[in-house]
């Protein structure tokens, strides 16, 4: 099942479970806007190259839309649509005064020069720099961009508005990024988690985890996890996936990925097949890399009592209805992996006062944020009867249909 017919089948529940009207229903899952754009730009080789960009724009009711802009091959109307719906919701959860947005560039950033990406970026800021902005919608990094990514961005939309640091998050610290961002997703992780597993009168400490994707946000999860005497036992990324069940020196694993850009060759473990990851025996399962991971097809065979998505959309419906037989808790996408969006709002926060803020105030109000989502996650739960999927959905969808009607909205 492609994203965004999981994600409207969600939403489509939940609509159901609030007693929506069937019209505010239709208006809430259609994007405000979609914009397609052509950008051609020239080759370090003197050839033109041309790339289609996206920027789906879903809803504002609640404040500026965000969401990140993705590189990467498989870029399509349908993926980036599912995820700027699912950055509404998100963003609701979260409470921060958001709507959602995505966008991306059909490209494999792998192959193309800096300089090439630069000019590849600035082409697509020409092209939707009136569409976006600092109270309209607010870009951040995605798979494939970077700080870098957004500094160019920044550049080129103040070359038409004039300094705009807020039109960006995301950014380097040095351009108005705020301290703690690179962590943020990593440590929300890590918050929700603490919650999830209070929840259950358990903690980190002496539970057993593993993690899929040992990019950005899977490394720091596994680094605040190790310092909190969680034992990773298994990790994987594109390179491949190892093994420990005595629990992997993580701090030894992040510095062979730094000089080996992956986890392939590392001596702490034994080398695993990196397609069977998510069944190892575990006691919590972060997916932390791509979406689909999840399926009818491995559901049975996975072994973990509590699964943390990291990833958006990790997991198909139909291996929902499998896990919730067996009993597997699931903390959904749009409260687990809500820190980066979170932290991002800060930065725009402290670009619009002008006044920027402590690493510690920034991860002291992470904390309080993320725990506070979870349990009005666990109020919704409890007032709708559904598991936590269905009660960050039901409480997303609900935080927006009420400012749309209070807006104005008309049935």
């Amino acid at each position: 099942m492609n994203a965004l017919v999981a994600t409207n089948r969600n939403f489509k529940l939940a609509a159901r479970l609030l007693g929506l009207d069937s019209k505010l229903e239709k208006s809430l899952l259609i994007p405000f806007r979609e914009i397609k754009v052509e950008c051609t730009i020239p080759k370090d080789d003197g050839t033109l190259a041309s790339f289609v960009g996206f920027r789906i724009q879903h809803d504002n009711a609640r404040g500026p839309m965000k969401g990140g802009i993705r590189y990467h091959p498989e870029v399509d109307p349908d993926e980036v649509n599912a995820l700027a719906q699912l950055m509404t919701w998100k963003t609701a959860v979260a409470n921060i005064p958001y709507g959602g947005a995505k966008g991306g560039i059909g490209c494999n950033p792998g192959e193309l020069s800096i300089s090439e990406l630069e000019r590849l970026t600035r082409v697509f800021t020409q092209k939707i720099h009136d569409l976006i902005g600092i109270h309209t919608d607010v870009p951040a990094p995605d798979m494939g961009t970077n700080p870098q990514t957004m500094a160019w961005i920044l550049d080129e939309y103040s070359k038409f508005h004039g300094y705009s640091p807020a039109v960006v998050t995301g950014k380097p610290v040095d351009l108005g990024g705020s301290l703690g961002r690179d962590a943020a997703t990593g440590r929300g992780v890590l918050f929700a988690t603490e919650a999830l597993l209070n929840e259950h009168g358990k903690s980190i400490s002496g539970q057993r985890f593993v993690i899929q994707g040992f990019g950005n946000v899977g490394s720091w999860a596994a680094q605040f996890i190790h310092e909190k005497g969680g034992k990773v036992v298994a990790v994987s990324d594109i390179t491949g996936a190892i093994k420990n069940s005595k629990g992997i020196d993580i701090p030894n694993l992040l510095k062979h990925v730094k000089e080996n850009r992956g986890v392939k060759g590392f001596h702490g473990g034994d080398s695993i097949d990196a397609n069977s990851i998510l069944v190892e025996d575990c006691d919590v399962l972060i997916p932390a890399a791509l979406g689909g991971v999840i399926n009818r097809e491995n559901a049975n065979d996975i072994t973990a009592k509590f699964i943390i998505e990291a990833a958006n959309h990790p997991t198909d419906p139909e291996a929902d209805e499998i896990l919730k037989k067996k009993g597997v808790v699931i903390l959904p996408d749009i409260l687990a992996n809500g820190g980066g969006v979170t932290v991002s709002y800060f930065e725009w926060v402290q670009n619009i006062q002008g006044f920027m803020w402590t690493e510690e105030k920034v991860n002291t109000e992470l904390k309080t944020y993320m725990t506070n989502g979870f349990k009005d996650v666990k109020e919704m739960c409890k007032t709708h009867n559904c598991d936590l999927r269905m009660g960050a959905f039901t409480l997303g969808v609900n935080r927006v249909a009420r400012a749309t009607v209070l807006r104005g909205w008309e049935a």
